[in-house]
């Protein structure tokens, strides 16, 4: 099977085998930074350029599902699809490239996609866990238990978005960082008094690049190892510290970071205050870091 995940930030290929109890077995799982949503929180359209980037990403990926005889193919687009005027661009870009439409989901199966992909692999949790998933143009919030959703909602807050929106100096001002957080805080309380008003959960999992780039970073490593990080528990203050860190650096001091992807160092802040204000609005102590997230529902849904 071969999944698709095509977000504000980055386009994802992953193709697997798929066993009989349902489990997921990698033969390729890439990642390409082609910032799709770039300027459509101004704009609301996405760019020439963009859609370019796009492309020339999505042959390379049709290339490689085509020579792995790949029996099924979902692609899945998300945030920056949903919110531009010129999607049908975009969709018509896509069928002339892999010889299907994408389908463009809705912020709720965008946030249960996460939350299946996420938990097929997470030890079991006697209670109710609360998933998020930071994007580029939307963080989803899924709360639920076992394999089970009880609760899911997408808002409009992400690395992308929230940088393009108030962090504009490098390395941002306090001012810019207090207007990120102050926006990011209200949303996430409109996100929590849907998916977790009676603040059931009792486990915080976080899933995409944000999380797991902070979690490398917290633990020092000196190449990017999803191994190591998955199944990473970092407590508040960790993710705290990192974003600390993080805020007072310049870009090319984040590029340096032997953990950095490229095409990250320009919004990892705005991502990990995503992350910190979020666990500060659950008074959640620690986050669960997953490797594992939409990409893999989508695969599995395949």
């Amino acid at each position: 099977m071969a999944g698709i995940d095509c977000g504000t930030n980055s386009i994802r290929l992953l193709i697997a085998d798929v066993d009989a109890d349902g489990r997921l077995h990698d033969v390729v799982r890439r990642m390409e930074v082609v910032r799709l949503g770039e300027g459509v929180d101004q704009t609301g359209r996405l760019s020439e350029a963009a859609l370019a980037r796009t492309r020339a990403a999505l042959a390379d990926y049709t290339a490689q599902i085509r020579e792995h005889d790949v029996a099924a193919v979902r692609m899945v687009a998300t945030s920056a699809s949903r919110d531009a005027a010129n999607a049908a661009d975009f969709e018509a870009m896509v069928e002339s490239v892999l010889g299907q439409a994408p389908e463009v989901i809705t912020g709720d199966e965008e946030a249960r996609l996460s939350f299946t992909g996420a938990v097929a692999t997470l030890p079991a949790h006697q209670g109710q866990r609360l998933l998020v998933d930071i994007g580029g143009g939307s963080t989803e919030f899924v709360r639920g238990t076992g394999s089970e959703v009880l609760a899911a909602v997408s808002v409009n807050v992400g690395c992308v978005r929230m940088t393009e929106r108030h962090l504009h100096a490098d390395p941002p001002t306090v001012d810019e960082i207090g207007a990120a957080v102050a926006d990011i805080t209200d949303i996430a309380e409109q996100a929590l008094a849907v998916a977790d008003a009676g603040r059931e959960a009792t486990e915080l999992v976080a899933v995409a690049g944000t999380a797991t780039t902070v979690a490398a970073i917290s633990l020092g490593l000196k190449a990017y190892d999803a191994d190591a990080i998955d199944g990473t528990r970092l407590t508040y203050a960790e993710v705290a510290r990192v974003t600390a860190e993080l805020a007072v650096a310049d870009h090319a001091e984040r590029l340096a970071i032997p953990v950095m992807h490229p095409g990250r160092a320009d919004v990892i802040i705005g991502g990990s205050l995503v992350l910190r204000t979020i666990m500060e609005r659950t008074g959640i102590g620690a986050v669960l870091i997953s490797e594992h997230d939409i990409l893999d529902g989508i695969a599995l849904s395949a």
